[in-house]
């Protein structure tokens, strides 16, 4: 073949339309330019609907960091792994489908650089550090922030709808036939379209679209148009599907859920560290029963070691020193399961937190210390003379405990389940769905209004014969006077709307529903509320009764040994004062540490309990609110 068969063959244009689509395909953004784009994107919606529901904003960031502390402790104790994803995305192993380089951005913090574990040593947390290491460790929070980044995604996909969309298409073919009494006859059809459309807020539609034909407008032929085709069409309904609240409703929606979604994510941040703060007392309960248990098996060491000198001493039975070893192994059996209960409890805090059970991980000692000063000071208030004997008679009254239905205590009630009114942004949410519904009914009564649409569309242009090559010159003209127009009008009467009318029942039927939902959710919070009050007014009564158990405990351990070693009393006694004593002071601890949590709870539950992202929270003055009972 000759060059000039082939220059028919492949013409010039041709490879230059092939050159041009490389070139333009090698402009086009990187997948992490996409990615950061629709970050970009959703943290702006973000912030907005931040600014919105709390009056601020923070990033939510949802990438894994690279040097979590999960990783730190995998690393630097040297535990057990199964896979590199143990580790992280980060280090997920280069393959066919995976290249964190190209896909994720450069590494984040990890929120807790501070606590680098060692080998061989526990590392120590407190409380605040236990939520922010859940904050970027845990599985449920870091899924919760992805919802809520999701969400805002959804509202962009919803706002595209409305914005000017551009399209543009390049496409280029060649052909060759050759018959058996004919020359071989080649031809190429090079096309190129640009199109814009645009839907308006009150339901208007507008398209416009312009094709050409690349190889006639590049082969210097100026005298014709190249086969270019400009349309254009717009599309106005008047009734049925018109106006504002009708055709942007997916978007409304979209935004409102949006708001819905922060609200309930400011919600789970407040629950989230009430989860936290309620394991970490339980783990700091769990921590003081085993050290509680330690002391109860070493008095009874002590003990049985003493009645075995006093049996060979003749100074008591062996019946009684019997009695002493059989409680010595019974305190052994309790020493040892409350040791598996706390490391137990300690393990499912990691799990809780995000991290590896088998971590080396202990609660900071300093807040077991606040722990017990908090404990003696509410048992250093105990009065023990203070025994109301009555005027001798037998007849008992009894006063029913403080109500949430009456006196001082309602007071604290009422004012409560306002605040809870006015600052759970979650509640908020149910009563602003009644407006959805009330809006969704509005458009479905539009749905049986006659649908009137008018239309029009203009045309100007012809393609090129695609049969022809670029020597053929077979252009067409492109003259506006030539074009053509065409209107519509579109009337469809309202004559079968069986499944708009079903529609209508069901929107009346939502309405209904959301209505109901708004006073199951008032009464939902209202019986919350007045149960944490009831709560806390328990666990403070249960504080001041357990603080005079264990000195009465501690009184009677100490009257008893002194008649042990006096020979006016019995082993039985002392050891029935030893179990006393170790089960007021279990009980004095389990105690405080549930009225702690029944404050973080109400707190939680009116709203109060400011929470940040990253994990860092603050309480409310729940006396300046009027709200804490007065203490024993």
């Amino acid at each position: 073949m000759n060059s000039k068969a082939l220059l028919r063959v492949f013409p010039p244009l041709f490879l230059g339309i092939f050159l041009l689509s490389l070139v333009l395909l090698s402009g086009c953004k990187s997948t992490r330019s996409w990615r950061n784009q629709a970050d970009a994107v959703a943290g702006s919606i973000l912030t907005n609907a931040q600014q919105a529901v709390t009056g601020n904003a923070e990033p939510i960031l949802i990438e894994s960091p690279a040097d979590s502390l999960r990783r730190r402790l995998l690393i630097n104790q040297k535990l057990p792994v199964n896979d590199s994803a143990s580790f992280g995305i980060r280090d997920l192993p280069t393959n066919l489908y995976w290249r964190a380089e190209e896909r994720l951005n450069p590494a984040l913090p990890g929120g807790v650089g501070e606590l680098t574990p060692t080998l061989g040593e526990a590392l120590e947390i407190s409380f605040a550090d236990a939520v922010r290491i859940a904050a970027y460790n845990s599985h449920s929070y870091q899924t919760a922030k992805e919802n809520l980044f999701s969400a805002a995604l959804a509202l962009d996909l919803e706002d595209k709808k409305f914005r000017k969309t551009f399209d543009g298409l390049l496409r280029s073919a060649v052909s060759s036939s050759k018959s058996d009494q004919s020359e071989r006859k080649s031809s190429h059809n090079d096309t190129g379209s640009l199109a814009v459309s645009k839907t308006f807020e009150d339901g208007a539609e507008l398209t416009g679209s312009l094709a050409f034909n690349i190889a006639g407008m590049l082969d210097g032929d100026r005298s014709t148009a190249w086969g270019a085709i400009a349309d254009i069409s717009i599309s106005i309904p008047l009734l049925r599907g018109s106006g504002r609240l009708v055709k942007m409703e997916s978007l409304t929606q979209a935004q409102r859920n949006l708001i819905y979604s922060v609200r309930e994510f400011e919600q789970f941040k407040r629950s989230f560290v009430v989860e936290i703060a309620s394991s970490y007392l339980n783990l700091l309960l769990a921590l003081r029963t085993r050290e509680n248990e330690d002391d109860n098996y070493k008095r009874v060491i002590l003990s049985t070691r003493r009645s075995r000198r006093m049996s060979d001493a003749s100074r008591m039975s062996r019946a009684d020193f019997d009695l002493s070893h059989q409680s010595e192994l019974s305190a052994r059996a309790s020493w040892m399961s409350a040791c598996q209960s706390y490391e137990s409890s300690l393990e499912s805090f990691k799990l809780q937190l995000g991290l590896p059970p088998d971590a080396k991980i202990r609660p900071r000692a300093k807040d077991l210390e606040e722990l017990k000063i908090h404990v003696e000071i509410f048992a250093g208030n105990a009065n023990l003379d203070e025994y109301d004997i009555g005027d001798g008679s037998q007849n008992v009254t009894l006063e029913p405990p403080e109500s949430v239905d009456s006196g001082d205590m309602k007071i604290r009630t009422d004012i409560a389940i306002q605040l809870a009114f006015e600052n759970r942004l979650d509640f908020i949410s149910y009563k602003d769905r009644i407006e959805d519904a009330q809006r969704h009914l509005v458009i479905a009564e539009d749905a049986f209004r006659t649908e009137v649409t008018i239309g029009g569309s203009a045309h100007v242009g012809e393609a090129a014969s695609p049969s022809m090559g670029a020597e053929g010159k077979n252009h067409t003209d492109f003259k506006v006077e030539n074009a053509a127009y065409n209107g519509s009008l579109k009337i469809d009467l309202p004559l079968e709307r069986t499944a708009e009318r079903n529609s209508y029942r069901n929107a009346l039927i939502a309405l209904e529903r959301a209505v109901r939902s708004y006073q199951e959710q008032e009464d939902r919070l209202k019986q919350t509320i007045r149960q944490d009050m009831r709560s806390l007014s328990q666990e403070l009564e249960n504080l001041r009764i357990q603080q005079r158990a264990v000195q009465l405990a501690q009184r009677r351990v100490r009257n008893q040994d002194l008649l042990l070693q006096a020979g006016r009393a019995d082993m039985t006694d002392v050891l029935d004062a030893q179990a006393a004593l170790v089960r007021a002071q279990n009980s004095l601890f389990s105690a405080l540490t549930k009225y702690r949590t029944t404050e973080l709870d109400l707190q939680s539950d009116l709203g109060l309990l400011n929470v940040s992202v990253n994990g860092l929270w603050e309480e409310a003055d729940l006396d300046s609110l009027k709200l804490r009972p007065p203490a024993p």
